[in-house]
């Protein structure tokens, strides 16, 4: 049969048949049809060649992530190291003590209290004193590679390789600062407290820095606390206890003697029935089984012998009286979420509130019902999933201690009962408040502590003009 010469565009068969051709069909047509198709193949061969259009390179795209603080334009890294240089000249052959290193912290530009880390990170405590070249080396490095404050106190006191600090990262600096600091002076002669206040500035450290909860402080949780903000104001402030968010010691001495009192046989360990005397029993049992299951504490092996450390009772102390805080909120929420789900749900509630309707009964206190009590705390915290409270949920109320200790604290709940509303509404208003809750506490028991400590004094010195 005679085919007509068309062009492929007005022939749609034999598009078709030069379709099927190019598939392996084993068609037979003219060569002029041979030679369309050839040309045909050729030219989708170029279009296939063709480069693709490259896009925009990326570096007309504006760095904007820096992991180690953003580099400082104008840094002349020769020039401070000539200061360091010149400040190692003042010292006998060129090496610098731990006593020397507040003069190398000034020349580095950091505030006085970094000297330990400088000293440490330089390799001081292998031989008791750092090298000028020893010491230029490691400041060049952290210079060029970190490039803000939290960056640099973290290479100066995490491991090698790590891009983390754990708490035993803090010690030597810690240490450092109760040898050297005048406002701790007093603390010299009393060697077995130095521990004992380490261990607890390291816990308040990572119950503020840490928001993660892992353990492991980076440095996006060292940008976004306040610690180095308060580790340069030590070089300012002669007494540590007017910086009450990290290092008071009178907040660390009203921790350490209310775990005293707890701690009977006094081998830093407590027990449910030790803690359960915090507070004239205070706390319910259920909330004190949560604490010693494990779900807020760290020390697995202590979990297993069913005893709580200092270190965890730390935790749970600044958390019980100020329930205010993300931290203590996010502690109670875990305690109180019984199942994991993030989500409190009515059983939960149901399950702490049992306890304290048993309590109140035997008071006598005639307790409200539990589908009140629900009622209330519903229109307290206001859920955004009606009957569901989440953590957020807590956390955006700013009455979030008045839940807490409805449902496990019974004098808290006791006072809040008693309280005008309004006056707790105000009390809820916690911004532009001078002091915190934890704060207010621990002002108050120190100066009790103090008033019983020298009523004793009194005492023994009567009994003993008797004799």
């Amino acid at each position: 049969m005679r085919m007509k010469e068309l062009s492929l565009r007005q022939d749609p068969d034999l598009r078709k048949e030069l379709a099927l051709l190019a598939r392996g069909c084993d068609f037979v047509l003219p060569s002029r049809f041979k030679k369309r198709l050839r040309a045909f193949q050729q030219g989708q061969a170029q279009v296939k060649k063709e480069e693709p259009i490259t896009p925009a390179l990326s570096e007309s795209i504006p760095k904007f992530y820096f992991p180690r603080g953003r580099p400082q334009a104008n840094l002349n890294i020769d020039n401070l190291i000539s200061k360091i240089e010149k400040i190692f000249s003042e010292f006998p052959n060129e090496r610098a003590t731990i006593e020397d290193m507040g003069k190398v912290a000034k020349a580095c530009e950091c505030p006085l209290y970094w000297k330990g880390p400088l000293f440490y990170a330089a390799g001081g405590e292998r031989t008791g004193f750092v090298s000028v070249h020893k010491f230029v080396a490691m400041w060049r490095k952290v210079l060029q590679t970190c490039h803000d404050d939290a960056s640099k106190f973290l290479h100066l006191l995490a491991k090698p390789g790590c891009n983390y600090l754990e708490q035993e990262d803090f010690r030597q600096f810690l240490m450092d600062v109760v040898n050297s600091h005048p406002g701790l002076a007093f603390l010299k002669e009393a060697s077995g407290f130095h521990n004992r206040y380490v261990n607890t500035v390291t816990q308040r450290i990572f119950y503020n820095v840490n928001r993660s909860w892992t353990g492991k402080i980076t440095q996006f949780e060292l940008r976004k606390s306040s610690f180095l903000q308060n580790v340069a104001l030590l070089e300012e402030e002669e007494d540590v206890n007017h910086l009450t968010e990290y290092f008071s010691y009178e907040h660390f001495y009203v921790i350490y003697c209310k775990f005293w009192e707890l701690d009977t046989d006094h081998d830093l360990f407590i027990d449910q029935r030790d803690l359960a005397r915090h507070n004239d029993h205070a706390i319910s049992l259920r909330m004190i089984e949560r604490i010693f299951s494990g779900t807020v504490t760290r020390d697995r092996k202590v979990k297993k012998q069913g005893r709580l450390s200092y270190e965890d009772f730390v935790w749970f102390l600044i958390s019980e009286e100020d329930k205010k805080t993300e931290t203590s909120i996010e502690y109670w929420f875990r305690c109180m979420d019984l199942d994991g789900d993030g989500v409190l749900s009515m059983y939960e509630l149901q399950y702490f509130y049992e306890e304290q309707c048993q309590r109140l009964e035997a008071m006598p206190v005639e307790p409200l019902p539990f589908e009140d009590c629900l009622c209330q705390m519903l229109d307290l915290v206001r859920p955004e999933v009606p009957g569901k409270i989440t953590l957020r949920d807590l956390k955006r109320c700013k009455l979030s201690h008045i839940f807490f200790d409805t449902f496990f604290n019974i004098e808290k709940y006791l006072e809040h009962e008693q309280k005008d509303p309004f006056s707790v509404l105000r009390d809820g208003e916690t911004e532009g408040q001078e002091y915190s809750d934890w704060e207010r506490y621990a002002a108050e028991e120190y100066d009790t502590l103090v008033e019983e400590e020298m009523a004793n004094e009194q005492y023994a010195d009567g009994c003993g003009s008797l004799y």
